[in-house]
């Protein structure tokens, strides 16, 4: 099952991005014992619209023509489902068995997602309540992902 984070924002050089590497060649490491890959990263720039509704909705829909593939689309949203990691673990099971083959996280901006994006998203995932920068969000879904195959793979990772 191909994995997409469509994000944005650009990932700068620095801490965020060593450490979501980090995770990233990790997940890649072990991902095949659970049918997961290829991953990408897609990443659009932040909307110049004058304000905060025309921004969403910009990028929503540039959020969205970069997954048109994906069968599923999960939107990160502060509002959406919490779920535990070995529930999160078993949802993506879950896909794969399904016979997913392209799944997408999609990533709003500092405004959040757009009204497009958050209805033809199949899962509203929330990471947490507190509002996080959208940088370190792509950091722990990618440690999320990679706790997840551990979980599948029976690793000892995960200790929870």
């Amino acid at each position: 099952m191909r994995i997409i984070i469509a994000a944005v924002g650009r990932l700068k050089e620095g801490p965020e991005r060593q450490l979501f590497e980090r995770y990233r060649d990790r997940l890649a490491a072990i991902s095949r014992g659970v049918g997961w890959g290829p991953f990408d990263v897609a990443e659009i720039p932040e909307s110049r619209a004058s304000d905060a509704d025309a921004r969403k909705s910009d990028e929503a829909a540039r959020l969205l023509a970069k997954v048109d593939a994906a069968g599923v689309r999960i939107a990160l949203d502060e509002n959406g489902r919490e779920l535990t990691s070995e529930a999160f673990a078993r949802y993506l099971r879950e896909q794969r068995q399904a016979g997913v083959s392209c799944l997408a996280f999609l990533i709003g901006g500092p405004d959040g997602h757009g009204a497009e994006a958050l209805a033809r998203a199949d899962l509203k995932l929330s990471l947490g309540k507190m509002t996080l920068p959208h940088m370190l969000v792509r950091v722990i879904l990618v440690e999320q992902l990679y706790r997840a195959a551990t979980i599948l793979t029976g690793h000892p990772y995960h200790r929870g």
